[in-house]
């Protein structure tokens, strides 16, 4: 934390005149203004109580330190304990300055739209598809997130070959945006009768919502058809062609909406996924101007990352960016990822912190 001691004494000085502001009688008197200085010194609260405990933690090490450097101490005892008690609250107090002297995302407020595509092992790939999109649906129940399905395209095992969903809710983005990339599930498959152990994969993009003020398209650009909805194996579910499909026409861009009945309500969701896939190839090309050599990211979108294992056999969990292995893993799969979206979170703080602070329209945590 040594080379954020100047911005932690920034904030703390700034604490301190926001405070005095506020006593200040011509601030008392103007409503509008004490109102927006008391928002302001409420921002810097947490923070600021984490500093001071960092500061008075640091303190007490020093002393301890101190006191056990004289070997005939008769405080030997105590200062040790003192020690053990300031290393583990510096530790504590570390992790959260860590992430509240970070800047924040602009995008981590949004909803997502997640996508996921089965990869490499046939059916029982798209069966890990619909193992992803259940322990997905557990961390948005636990987290008060309201899922709604967009698009799928459906086998009759019950997999699913693509799935598109989003998560709405505020802060879905920031809790999910790691989860991009490719899930490796190890396990005996249902269609296998040898009881070999196979490796399948799927693909997960997190896209965060977009609206009309980030990306213009212009209609001209668009070609629109309608059919009728289907089912798993191809059978039509609905009598009326409900569903939208919307290509771009000058990337090639094709987005498919199927689940509302709507035909209003499907292209208008069409178009959201179209807005949030736009977006986020804009700001990919940009980034890739600006990097002449892509590092290893966390949270990037890079579909080609090999992110986590997912081991049935030996109930483990890997998350391969961090080297994090869990035990866990009917926890996990049923949608218990706190633990492992804060380890993310955190390795994706420190990096920005240790590399110099990106810039807040960045917007990517890299490792």
């Amino acid at each position: 934390m040594a080379a954020n001691e100047f911005k932690m004494n920034e904030i703390l000085t700034k604490y301190d005149e926001l405070t005095a502001s506020l006593s200040d009688p011509a601030v008392v008197s103007d409503t509008k203004r004490y109102m927006e200085l008391s928002k302001e010194l409420g921002k810097l609260s947490e923070t600021v109580d984490a500093i001071n405990s960092y500061k008075f933690a640091k303190a007490e090490e020093a002393e301890a330190l101190d006191i056990l450097s004289h070997e005939d101490s008769e405080l030997y005892g105590l200062a040790n304990e003192m020690l053990h008690n300031a290393k583990h609250t510096i530790e504590i107090e570390e992790q959260k300055l860590v992430l509240l002297l970070t800047e924040k995302d602009p995008r981590d407020d949004r909803s997502v739209i997640i996508e996921i595509r089965a990869g490499a092992g046939g059916q029982e790939a798209a069966l890990i598809s619909s193992l992803l999109l259940k322990m997905y649906r557990g961390y948005a129940q636990l987290h008060g997130f309201a899922i709604e399905t967009i698009d799928y395209n459906g086998t009759e095992l019950g997999g699913y070959k693509e799935v598109v969903f989003e998560v709405k809710g505020s802060g879905a983005y920031s809790r999910l945006k790691f989860e991009s990339g490719v899930h490796r599930i190890q396990r005996v498959p249902v269609t296998e009768s040898g009881g070999r152990v196979h490796t399948s994969t799927a693909t997960v993009a997190v896209l965060p919502e977009a609206d009309a003020a980030d990306v213009t398209i212009n209609q001209e650009d668009l070609k629109i058809d309608t059919y009728r909805a289907s089912g798993a194996g191809g059978q039509h579910i609905n009598k009326t062609d409900s569903a939208i499909r919307i290509t771009h026409i000058p990337t090639g861009m094709v987005v498919t909406c199927q689940d509302e009945r709507s035909q209003y309500k499907n292209k208008d969701r069409a178009m959201s996924v179209l807005q949030s896939r736009l977006w986020e190839m804009t700001r990919a090309k940009e980034k890739a101007a600006t990097d002449s050599e892509r590092k290893q990211q966390i949270g990037t979108g890079d579909r080609s990352e090999r992110i986590r294992t997912y081991n049935y056999h030996q109930g483990r969990v890997t998350d391969h960016r961090i080297g994090l292995t869990l035990y866990r893993l009917d926890e996990i799969l049923a949608g218990d990822l706190d633990e492992i979206i804060d380890a993310l979170t955190l390795a994706a703080a420190t990096n920005r912190i240790q590399h110099g602070q990106a810039s807040s329209d960045d917007g990517d945590d890299e490792m």
